[in-house]
């Protein structure tokens, strides 16, 4: 790898697009989201016909009651200015489990009590009865299987990508992304150090880590952290930051990652050389650096590019997939990105594609762009997994100009 100057410039950047009604509207959520979250399914479970005995009710009532209430104080506790790592597990648990509930209240106390009416399946009381069970064992079996799917060692998703101005001696290069790790009050060293191994068999040219290292500053999850110092990689080990990073000193955080062993790509680049052929890695600061009021942060792409041979293929290190209508009109070869988790726990699939323009997987921007934005390593928060399963990618870069 070869180092550019780190010289700084913003020239020609492109403007950041103004708040979206979107983001706007997002601000309204934590006041109204968490009373229908708990008040729906208390009502579909409880009181749309079930006749329960009158402990029951009261019962279940009550402890919906409790976790509207409970809900929002451990996660103010867990995640604010305490930072207490047990509140914050009971209060992320809490989130993801009545999402799920949520979700499968409101499909299935449709869905299915239309279905068993239309059939003309028993009367209204055992139809409100059999989507009560039905709705709790969904739930149940999804939560198992999700916290399964969030905790284990992530599945390696190799991918082929062509690049049309990549040289016939870069055919090949192997370049293995790993993002949002979100090491956090779930204490996972362990679980770091199986993905650190898993990451070593895949013989990589180039290693990116896409930023959301933690939930936390550097001194409190560093035991998390330091088995990415064990990460091999023949070329380089690359590292830009998440907007988690803005929220716990990022610059902590890239000091650490630098202390390991990684080049922290903060609007910089480097040149993978190999075959004669040359391949600029390039990376920018979060979106959300700017607006962190930390000084010399931001995301400046034409910093990032300056210095490189506008000739070469780059390959762009952005946290967000949205950064690439920036690298778009740059010209950006391939962008690779993180954020999204894939939506983590289905549907909120469907609220992330509102903010960003991929979710998962490979697609175009413009005539020459493509993005690849991965599912995450880790999780945030609520340790599930619902049709979003975790990654490791494994990208191998291609040639239009290789033999064979």
């Amino acid at each position: 790898m070869t180092e550019t100057d780190d010289t700084r410039s913003a020239a020609g950047e492109v403007p950041v697009a103004p708040r979206s009604r979107l983001q706007r509207l997002m601000r309204y959520i934590p006041l109204v989201a968490p009373v229908l979250l708990w008040t729906v399914p208390c009502w579909v479970l409880l009181h749309t016909g079930q006749h329960w005995p009158l402990p029951v009710t009261l019962i279940g009532t009550a402890l919906f009651a409790l976790g509207l209430i409970g809900m929002p104080l451990a996660m103010v506790h867990g995640h604010g200015r305490r930072q207490q790592d047990a509140a914050a597990i009971v209060g992320d648990t809490l989130l993801g489990s009545i999402w799920v509930l949520f979700t499968w209240s409101v499909l299935l106390g449709v869905l299915l009590r239309l279905a068993l009416t239309v059939a003309g399946v028993g009367d209204g009381q055992d139809r409100a009865r059999t989507v009560t069970w039905a709705v709790v064992g969904v739930a149940a079996v999804l939560l198992a299987w999700g916290y399964a799917e969030a905790r284990r060692v992530p599945r390696v998703r190799r991918l082929d990508v062509r690049l049309p101005r990549l040289g016939a001696g870069l055919d090949g290069t192997r370049v293995v992304l790993i993002t949002d790790t979100h090491y956090g009050p779930l204490d996972r060293a362990r679980w770091s150090e199986r993905v650190c191994a898993t990451v070593n068999t895949l013989e990589a040219d180039l290693v990116c880590h896409t930023g959301d290292i933690a939930d936390g500053t550097a001194e409190r999850r560093r035991a998390q952290a330091v088995p990415l110092g064990t990460v091999r990689a023949t070329r380089a080990r690359v590292y830009v930051t998440g907007n988690h990073e803005y929220y716990s000193e990022a610059q902590g955080w890239v000091d650490l990652m630098h202390e390991l062993g990684w080049e922290p790509l903060r609007n910089r680049h480097v040149l993978l050389e190999r075959g004669g052929d040359t391949l600029v890695v390039a990376g920018v600061d979060d979106v959300t650096a700017e607006s962190s009021g930390l000084e010399g942060h931001g995301a400046r792409l034409a910093e990032a590019l300056d210095g490189a041979d506008s000739g070469l293929p780059v390959l762009l290190l952005a946290h967000q997939p949205t950064f690439v209508d920036r690298a778009a009109a740059h010209g950006i070869d391939l962008q690779l990105s993180g954020h999204t988790h894939g939506g983590q726990i289905w549907p909120f699939h469907y609220l992330v594609r509102l903010d960003q323009p991929a979710l998962a997987g490979l697609s175009r921007h413009g005539a020459r762009t493509l993005l690849y934005t991965s599912r995450g390593t880790g999780f945030w928060g609520p340790p599930f997994r619902v049709f979003a399963p975790s990654e490791i990618t494994l990208l191998v870069l291609r040639s239009p100009q290789r033999s064979g």
